[in-house]
């Protein structure tokens, strides 16, 4: 069988000098339908490896509980089978612009700070999962004959801490796991971030979209020898709801491409494909030169910008890469496979029943916890959802402010059943509603998490209400909260929602039911004129979020998720009109 070793200046497969030509593809961002088509383009682009993250919360939705953790093995295997080379990095901690950085709610919720440390508390759950992951990974090593040539130590660790006995026991843990291919690290081309992320006799890569002949001098500066690797090369970037959508001119990214090839050193395009957040799975960016800002939710598409984009479809960037990786590539290059079917023709169709949020609630929700003050997310076990906060203003007395300390991320307010405002935390986390409210009353506030921080010194910090609720100055005391998480939407359990229909029909917040009649199923996207903000469901597949705040205006709906006759679409609407109906077009 095969090897793979860092040399003094190369990595070496079998003892020969090789050059890797790596793109990005997050395995779970694409249907797996899908799978084979996305490495094809990538090796028609002129690429010969593929890296991806492996997202922990993902597969470990609470302590001892798996997922599908052999999808990884899955992905392996296809990569295998395209001829191509396969570089892992299994975390714990990801970023990806992903959820909490992949670590799960239910650790980063009674640890805060102590996560990505040398805490017992924090190094046991992680040894756990890994000896649970990484067979996945030991098993499809180059020496056994798979495709794996690198595997990764944390992630960007420079970026966020200084502490080298956690890394190096990490290290350790991946040897003790079974990995034999070489070890890197990856954190920006500066001198705190190459320090605080490196490990002795460990290879360290360097991360940046452009300056490679600067980026890559830094990192010489720490590592006098060793192969030269941009391990994410930023070609594009992603976006933020209520921000313009991030566009890099394809010239001027080759041009940088080019740069770090003339450098000789290998590259891992981030990323190549971009592909999509199902299931609300998008995280979140606090804003500032030192990420301590308002927060900034991703959008739902990881389109990137990328030169395969979020449809897998050539962009003006992947054929100017073409250009410039051939001139690298042994031999001419593979033509660009097929598209995937696409949806044949439009389809439309209009709401056919609805039910109220409390209606919803009471079906699908967790079971009601009463407590003094109010249950943050992770203490109620909410990772990705809304919760809904109930509080009792005393009476009678007069109108007063109503106001939440410590709001995370945005509540739409009933008071007495009735709509009363939405607070958003744009302009800082204490919040009150526009309209005195009297007593007594009875407050209800839906209060969801639009994805926690994935990067920066807020990492692991807690979701829904952190501080309390206030009348005047008053706290109220005596909460009742339940939450309503995704994963409680399936077809068995949505089936028992009582829906609404005819002239009893609501048209704003609730959970709204379609029935689209599809011939000639394929990739298509799905458009809801007039809705605002929630979340689609289409056959129980979770697309994710919507919001009318854009940039984003459609949802990707993967063909593999439609079949041929009816399909059946929820529309979670939070906020607002959920809009006349939806519309699926194609791709």
């Amino acid at each position: 069988m095969s090897t793979f070793a860092v040399g003094d200046e190369d990595f070496l497969l079998d003892g020969r000098p090789v050059r890797l030509l790596s793109g990005a593809l997050h395995y779970f961002r694409v249907h797996e339908g899908h799978w084979e088509h996305r490495l094809g383009m990538l090796r028609a682009m002129g690429l010969d490896c593929v890296e991806t993250y492996v997202p922990w919360n993902l597969y470990e939705p609470e302590p001892g509980r798996y997922g599908d953790v052999a999808a990884l093995g899955r992905f392996l295997d296809a990569v295998g089978r395209a001829g191509m080379r396969a570089i892992v990095r299994p975390g714990p901690y990801v970023c990806a612009e992903w959820e909490n950085g992949g670590l799960p709610h239910w650790l980063t919720g009674p640890l805060g700070r102590r996560v990505r440390t040398r805490d017992p508390e924090f190094l046991a759950p992680v040894g756990s999962w890994f000896r649970r992951l990484l067979p996945q990974v030991v098993e499809r090593q180059v020496d056994r004959g798979g495709p794996v040539v690198l595997v990764q130590v944390e992630n960007e660790y420079g970026s966020y801490g200084s502490d080298p006995v956690y890394l190096e026991w990490l290290a350790g843990l991946l040897r003790e796991c079974g990995v034999v291919v070489p070890l890197f690290t990856s954190d920006g081309p500066e001198d705190h971030m190459l320090t605080g992320g490196s490990v002795p006799g460990v290879l360290a890569t360097a991360n940046f979209g452009s300056g490679a002949r600067e980026g890559f001098a830094a990192l010489r500066r720490h590592r006098p020898s060793g192969p030269l690797m941009c391990m994410e090369f930023w070609c594009g970037w992603f976006d933020h709801w209520g921000t313009e959508h991030a566009v890099r001119d394809a010239a001027d990214a080759a041009g940088a491409l080019r740069e770090i090839l003339e450098c000789g050193a290998s590259v891992n395009v981030y990323m190549a494909h971009g592909g999509t957040n199902f299931g609300g799975w998008a995280g979140a960016n606090r804003d500032g030169e030192l990420h301590d800002g308002p927060l900034r939710a991703t959008v739902t598409s990881y389109d990137y910008d990328a030169p395969v984009d979020e449809a897998g479809r050539p962009t003006e960037k992947f054929w100017r890469f073409r250009e410039v990786l051939a001139e690298y590539a042994e031999g001419p290059l593979p033509e660009v496979p097929e598209a995937p079917a696409r949806l044949a023709a439009p389809v439309r169709g209009g709401f056919a029943g609805w039910a109220s949020p409390d209606a919803v609630l009471e079906v699908l929700g967790d079971e009601e916890v009463v407590a003094a003050v109010p249950p943050v997310f992770e203490e109620l076990g909410v990772d990705r959802g809304l919760v809904r906060y109930r509080v009792a203003v005393p009476g009678p007395r007069r109108p007063y402010p109503l106001g939440v300390t410590g709001l995370r991320d945005r509540a739409v307010v009933y008071v007495d059943g009735a709509l009363a405002g939405v607070l958003d935390t744009g302009g800082g986390e204490d919040v009150a509603l526009a309209e005195p409210v009297a007593g007594p009353a009875v407050v209800d506030l839906w209060v969801e998490s639009l994805g926690r921080v994935n990067y920066g010194p807020r990492l692991a910090e807690p979701k829904g209400i952190t501080g309390g609720v206030r009348h005047e100055r008053q706290y109220l005391h005596g909460v009742r909260a339940r939450g309503l998480r995704l994963d409680a939407f399936e077809a068995a359990a949505v089936g028992k929602v009582p829906f609404a229909s005819g002239a009893d029909q609501g048209g704003g917040p609730g959970l709204h039911r379609a029935v689209l009649d599809v011939a000639g199923a394929g990739d298509a996207v799905l458009r809801q004129p007039g809705a605002t903000r929630g979340f689609v469901w289409v056959n129980g597949f979770c697309l994710g979020r919507y919001w009318s705040a854009g940039p984003q205006e459609a949802l990707f709906v993967p063909g593999p998720v439609l079949r041929e006759g009816a399909n059946e679409v929820w529309v979670l609407e939070l906020e607002g009109d959920a809009g006349a109906g939806v519309v699926l077009d194609p791709v």
